[in-house]
């Protein structure tokens, strides 16, 4: 098995661990799946109750993309098409996890994660501040963080970076287009405008 495909097995499996209901299980004895958006993720362990879990579901969601693509493409080299399979796999895994019947989380923090593999704090600073911007921009959630993806989407083009980070972009966009469906069936509206109707 090639050094590509092996890293990507694993950053598929890596992703597919299920850190945030298994806290919820193990540490708040609750199924974090019965609270708000009904999501295997980080936030759905706060909405749960707790503060400290939460932090460290959301590390772990973090790193599980961030360790196997980081240390493939920073130690082992793998650079080129052959990094976008490796870095779009922990994404799909905690998305369509086998743990949890294929139905996993928005996979929001690991997606953050691969960019810290790929780029280390380069990216996750744009994306984070774009977040922010594109959270308080508009209502609905799931509308902030595809416009977040597309807003790193055109900055990737427009700095001229390298075809595998645009390909690893595009790729987050088209899990993100799926995994939001929900809201995105909602009308897209600027929180400054819902304000005025109110």
């Amino acid at each position: 098995m090639s050094n590509w495909l092996f890293w990507t097995v694993l950053g598929f499996i890596l992703g597919s661990l299920p850190f945030s209901v298994w806290i919820g299980r193990l540490v708040l004895r609750k199924d974090i799946r019965t609270y708000g958006d009904h999501n295997p993720g980080a936030t759905n362990v706060l909405r749960a109750g707790g503060r400290l879990s939460f932090a460290a579901a959301l590390l772990l969601d973090i790193s599980k993309g961030a360790a196997p693509v980081g240390f493939a493409h920073w130690t082992l080299g793998i650079r080129g098409t052959e990094i976008v399979p490796i870095a779009l796999a922990p994404v799909l895994g905690h998305a369509f996890s086998p743990f949890l019947r294929f139905k996993g989380g928005k996979a929001v923090a690991t997606m953050g994660g691969i960019w810290i593999g790929l780029t280390l704090l380069y990216m996750p600073v744009v994306l984070m501040i774009l977040l922010v911007f594109w959270f308080y921009t508009v209502t609905v959630s799931g509308w902030a963080v595809i416009l977040t993806i597309c807003s790193g989407l055109l900055y990737l083009i427009l700095t001229g970076a390298e075809l595998n980070l645009v390909a690893v972009m595009i790729g987050c966009l088209l899990i993100s287009l799926y995994k939001q469906r929900a809201d995105l069936a909602l009308p897209l509206q600027l929180r400054l405008l819902a304000r005025r109707n109110a």
